[in-house]
């Protein structure tokens, strides 16, 4: 079977939306985007071993990749539309690539992203980049760079679990219902484009959660030139996750995981608790100067993070 075959037989969707002239299977796609919106476009590279376990099932490994860039275009409060994918395989196992396709699909009728076109090669490992295309109101995307003093901090859901998940997978120990529930935070993750598209009427700045809470909340105080302090007993944490871990490995969890592609904003409205039916909670204040601190019981706690880096 060759990649041709490849795309005909599990990437080449039975219909068109109004918005794609020319999709799969041509030397390009050509779209019709809305012109009463702006344009937003992202993407993510996974490669096996580094994104996620040589083992993972396909049908995740597919979901995982549409998701996580679609993430992207929820932190900017913007409504995904369009995906290519690159492709990079060993060799073309049919039950893999039907399991992987599936979860392509599934992912793009979840977030409501068509597959428009892309590319299958051969080579030494597994290797997927999806570029995820979308729009958002005209001067409504959401940035890093507009948070202000005097703002909350919030964070979506329960940061931490994804993370677990992943360290789950790797011990290879039998999963209960806890323990499935925490891998599949990481496997199937929900990115928030509802909730996104909510906060982009109160949010002064807002990133994804892929590099962990504390290091990604760096960066959106970096871009917006201020500083921030979070109080660790207001994080929200989840049944599973507690009755797993505790003390300073939940702490490590929830600050450095990440994985878990909830949403972390700033706002100058005093409390949320949910929106688009995801739980939000405050867990700090925007201030002068640069830098981010935590507390623990309003007690300065040490603690820092640079995050993944696949070069240093």
């Amino acid at each position: 079977m060759d990649e041709f075959e490849i795309i005909r037989r599990y990437f080449k969707p039975g219909k068109k939306s109004a918005s794609v002239i020319v999709g799969v299977g041509d030397d390009g796609a050509v779209l019709r985007p809305d012109p009463e919106r702006d344009f937003i476009s992202v993407v993510d590279t996974m490669v096996e071993s580094i994104h996620f376990p040589a083992n993972m099932h396909a049908e995740d490994i597919g979901f995982r990749a549409v998701a996580v860039n679609v993430s992207d275009i929820a932190a900017m409060g913007g409504r995904p539309r369009w995906m290519t994918l690159a492709l990079t395989m060993k060799e073309a196992d049919p039950a893999w690539i039907e399991d992987f396709a599936r979860g392509i699909h599934l992912a793009g009728d979840r977030f409501g992203v068509e597959l428009v076109g892309g590319d299958t090669t051969r080579g030494g490992e597994i290797v997927i980049s999806v570029q995820v295309m979308g729009d958002v109101r005209p001067g409504q995307a959401m940035t890093r760079s507009g948070a202000r003093p005097g703002d909350g901090i919030y964070v979506s859901g329960t940061p931490g679990d994804a993370a677990l998940g992943l360290s789950i997978m790797q011990s290879g120990q039998v999963l209960d219902d806890r323990l499935k529930y925490l891998v599949r935070r990481f496997t199937r993750p929900d990115a928030r484009v509802e909730l996104g598209q909510e906060i982009a009427d109160v949010a002064s700045a807002a990133i994804d959660l892929s590099d962990g809470l504390f290091t990604d909340l760096e960066k959106l105080l970096g871009a917006s030139a201020v500083s921030g302090c979070i109080e660790l007993n207001r994080i929200p944490m989840s049944q599973e996750l507690r009755s797993t871990i505790q003390g300073e490995d939940a702490i490590r969890f929830v600050l450095g995981g990440g994985d878990d592609y909830e949403l972390c904003f700033t706002a100058a409205v005093d409390e949320i608790d949910e929106l688009a039916g995801v739980p939000v909670t405050r867990i700090g204040n925007v201030g002068e100067g640069r830098g981010l601190t935590c507390t623990l019981d309003g007690i300065t706690y040490d603690y820092h993070d640079d995050g993944y880096r696949h070069f240093r």
